[in-house]
């Protein structure tokens, strides 16, 4: 995980929170750069647990 989030471009972020006009942007900002990759992880998960398990019949 913590691969993923050294991938992505940091100055990008910091500067949206920085300009950003209230808390409840920085908040958007934040999830919406990290919610992808949550759902990524989540995917890969699913899609890991049911080969293991069709692997297992």
């Amino acid at each position: 995980m913590r691969l993923l989030v050294f991938i992505q471009e940091v100055s990008g972020i910091e500067e949206k929170i920085q300009k950003a006009p209230d808390s409840a942007y920085e908040i958007g900002v934040v999830i919406g750069t990290y919610l992808p990759f949550v759902v990524m992880v989540f995917i890969a998960y699913i899609f890991y647990y049911y080969s293991k398990k069709r692997k297992n019949r």
